[in-house]
Order: structure tokens, then sequence, then C-alpha cells
């Protein structure tokens, strides 16, 4: 009876679904799985791009799922935009690697999303894990020890005289190596002392050179979008600590909020990481000025963002 009800909880869709217009779901490449295999288990959130969804948390996973499943690696979260004709056009995964070492039938509970303050949870799934059938018909012998050969120094030394050559060789290299040191007079070193640059600094030439290549002049949107991202990215991590540059976008402001940062210049990187994400994934064709502006909030939100100490180099794009 056991086994027939989580075969009836297999059957059913590992989706949920609210009139929200959001779908949470889990799902396994595989259900059977040999002693010690792998396989992928995928969590996942759709939901239509005029829904007003703006932070999805997704569920707090360690290294097991529970007793007889372990995870092995978890991916990062991702951020797709499906074909345009599916009724969800934007989702959110993250892939885990699990295993187990211990046949039987094992349900995956339930999997919780925090969306909009609301919670969503996926169905529950089942994982079936089996062993290798074993052939009792066949008589089972104990495993002969090895024959003991009498020591002979001789024979040993016949047979290692070069390893004992190059040791004797070593040791007297290192007995030299340490009179050497011993009898050398020592140096003083200068240590040089290389000032560390400042993530704005670094942040503001990156965005001239990118500036100076004209790369949306010639057609190459994607690569210019994707570039002033990135710079973005890679600044506000090491201005404020946080992981932007394997974040969404929503993601990483939701991570700004505690900070002081003025609202209209939060705006600004929003349009920029947005209007980026749009030409990266969505095909986007933004117009002259919007590639302009893009840059030109860049500079701006690290003019007003950046980390000025007294002794620090200054540099203003």
């Amino acid at each position: 009876m056991k086994k027939i009800f989580y075969i009836l909880i297999l059957l059913f869709s590992t989706a949920s679904l609210n009139a929200q217009g959001v779908r949470v779901y889990s799902r396994l490449d595989t259900n059977k799985l040999l002693i010690g295999e792998q396989t992928r288990l995928h969590l996942s959130v759709e939901y239509a791009a005029e829904s007003g969804i703006t932070e999805i948390i997704f569920p707090t996973i360690y290294d097991t799922i529970n007793q007889h499943i372990e995870i092995l690696s978890k991916n990062p979260i991702d951020t797709l935009i499906p074909d345009k004709n599916e009724p969800f056009l934007l989702q959110q995964k993250q892939e885990l690697l699990i295993t187990s070492f211990d046949s039987g039938y094992y349900v995956i509970p339930p999997f919780q999303f925090i969306i909009n303050a609301d919670t969503f949870e996926t169905e529950a799934t089942l994982l079936e894990v089996y062993s290798l059938p074993v052939d009792t018909s066949e008589a089972i012998f104990d495993v002969k020890q090895p024959l003991e050969e009498p020591f002979s120094f001789k024979d040993w030394l016949k047979e290692n005289w070069k390893w004992i050559a190059i040791g004797l060789v070593l040791i007297v290299l290192i007995i030299l190596l340490i009179r050497y040191l011993k009898n050398r007079k020592p140096t003083e070193k200068v240590k040089e002392i290389i000032p560390e640059i400042p993530c704005h600094i670094i942040a503001l030439e990156r965005l001239e050179k990118l500036r100076e290549q004209k790369l949306w002049q010639s057609g190459k949107l994607k690569m210019y979008h994707s570039e002033i991202s990135e710079i973005l990215r890679d600044y506000i991590e090491k201005r404020y600590n946080v992981n932007a540059l394997e974040e969404t976008t929503d993601e990483i402001m939701y991570g700004l909020r505690l900070h002081a940062i003025p609202n209209d210049v939060k705006e600004k990187l929003f349009q920029i990481l947005t209007l980026a994400d749009l030409v990266k994934f969505a095909k986007e064709q933004p117009l002259a000025n919007e590639n302009d502006m893009s840059l030109i909030y860049s500079i701006e939100f690290i003019n007003q963002t950046k980390l000025v100490t007294p002794n620090s180099p200054q540099k203003n794009v």
C-alpha cells in the first residue's frame, strides 16, 4: 500500500499554479536510480512579465534533502526568457545534482518559494533507488591470501640500488645547500608596496574604453549592453560586497535596499540593468538615445556611490 501511495503522488502534476499567473514546480530527470547513480532535480518559477513579480526567494537547501537523498552540487539561480508564444514568458530556475546510497522508495517533499511575500509550494516527487540483484545460487569463496616469500637483503639491494644512489646524492646536495645558506650574507629585501586601485576608478576607466569602442554604433548592441551590465555588477560586488555577478537584476536591487543610495540613482541603475537583460535575452532593439543614456547613467551611478577616502585618487569621466 505504501508503494502504491508513492506512485499516486508521482502521477499528479509537480507544479503549483495560482490565479496571479505564477507557477512553481520541481522535476527529476529520472525517477529511477541505481544505488550511487546521480540525477538532476530542477526547481523552477514561471510567471508572466506583466504579473508584477518583484521578489522571488528560492527555498533554502542544505547538503541533504532527507536522510536518504544527498545533494552533491547546486547551480546558481538562472533567469530564462522562453518562447514568447508560451503563457509564462519569464522563468527562474535552479538545478541540484542528487544521489542516494540506500535502496527503496523515497518522497522528495514539497519545496516552498516566497514570491511577493506569498508562499507557493511544489508537489511532492517520488524517487526509486534500486540495487543490483545478487545471484545467491553461486557458491561464495574466501579470498586467497598472498603467499609469503622469504626476505633477501641481497635481492632487495640489487633491485633498489639506483634509488639508494639517488638518495645519497640528494643527501649530499642538501648538506651543501645548508652550508651555503648558513655562510652567505643576508641581504635586505625592499618590499614594493603597490597601492590598490579603488573599484570606482577601475569601473570608470572600463566605461571610458567602452565609449571609445563605439560598439552600438557598429550594430553590436548585445555586446555593448552586456559590457555595461558586467562593469556595473563588478563594481557593485566590490563596492557593496554582494554577489552581483551571479545574481539577477531583481536580486541585485533587493540586496541594495539597505544601502544609503538615493532612490533616483537606484531607478537609473534598474533601467540600465533591465535594458541590458532585454537586449541580451529578448533581443530588444533600443533607440540611439537609450544606448547613450545607459552609459551616462552608469557613470552617474558610480560617481554618486563611490567610496572616497582622504588619500584615495579621484577620477571623473
